[in-house]
């Protein structure tokens, strides 16, 4: 059916009164009559009744007023709908993030896209960095923030915020009570907890060559997978950590952080999206989290 005709047989069947529904329409009378004429003929029903005096609907007629309403309401939905989604006001986005994220640039990111595209819907999931970079390659993620080094090159990256790396002590320990910073030799006899190489290769291989240079090598106790059990495990005085700065956010009972003397390794977050060019609404998103990444580093 064509929107036009319902258009105007919808307005014929509301005024019952051709030269009514033809002004209303900007029309004169003659193509309006045609215009029904060759919706009848194109459904094969007799809609509207005419004579000289009155116009009244047909059974067939009232029934398709109650669908044809339906139709240009639902016409001008998607309308409205599919230029929003043009313009990246609206639609929906599948968003994975590391912790680090979470603890640092993502919650006021959030908030303010959530303000600038209200409409929009943000599916998040926490995931670490190398099953981000597999659903990613699989499309099964729009955007994702994901500890360096990115292992696809083939997709688009920026690096949002690089963060230094921070003790963790448990509250009590012979230098959680210390003021001011320690120096990393100073872990030299410690059991220290840590995010894997397989999860943060060049940060793990740095902190390595951090403490070599220190002159003693690293005693890792536990390689855990997520920051935040890291915490819980210094919490649960099981060793000492080296995690990111943006942990400090992370008030834990027990725990106390302290930053290191010496310039200490950083940890590099980088946003990564899956198409390219990306699409209007992702645009949108990735612009507000490079202007989140920059306030984050001043």
């Amino acid at each position: 059916m064509d929107l036009r005709k319902l258009k105007y047989f919808v307005a014929t069947a509301e005024e019952l009164h051709f030269g009514r529904a033809a002004r209303r329409l900007g029309l004169t009378q003659p193509p309006l009559s045609r215009a029904l004429s060759d919706l009848e003929s194109d459904l094969g029903a007799r809609l509207v009744d005419r004579d000289s005096r009155k116009v009244a609907l047909t059974e067939a007629g009232k029934v398709l007023l109650v669908e044809a309403r339906k139709i240009l309401m639902q016409a001008d939905h998607a309308s409205v709908f599919v230029r929003r989604v043009a313009s990246g006001a609206q639609g929906s986005l599948s968003v994975g993030f590391a912790t680090p994220a979470e603890r640092s640039f993502l919650p006021p990111l959030l908030r303010q896209f959530k303000r600038h595209c209200p409409g929009a819907t943000l599916h998040l999931r926490e995931l670490t960095s190398d099953l981000q970079s597999r659903e990613l390659a699989e499309g099964r993620l729009d955007v994702g923030f994901l500890t360096g080094p990115v292992g696809n090159n083939c997709l688009p990256r920026r690096q949002i915020v690089a963060e230094p790396l921070i003790a963790a002590l448990p509250r009590g320990h012979r230098l959680a009570g210390r003021a001011g910073k320690l120096s990393i030799r100073q872990f030299a006899d410690e059991d220290v907890m840590i995010l894997p190489r397989h999860v943060a290769p060049i940060l793990f291989d740095e902190t390595l060559a951090f403490c070599r240079r220190a002159g003693f090598s690293l005693r890792i106790a536990q390689e855990v997978h997520y920051s935040e059990t890291i915490i819980s495990l210094v919490s649960a005085r099981l060793g000492v950590a080296i995690v990111p700065e943006s942990m400090r956010h992370l008030r834990c009972k027990g725990v106390v952080y302290r930053a290191f003397a010496e310039r200490a390794p950083r940890m590099r977050t980088f946003a990564v999206w899956s198409s390219d060019p990306p699409s209007p609404l992702l645009k949108q998103f990735l612009k507000l989290a490079f202007g989140q990444g920059r306030r984050g580093e001043r």
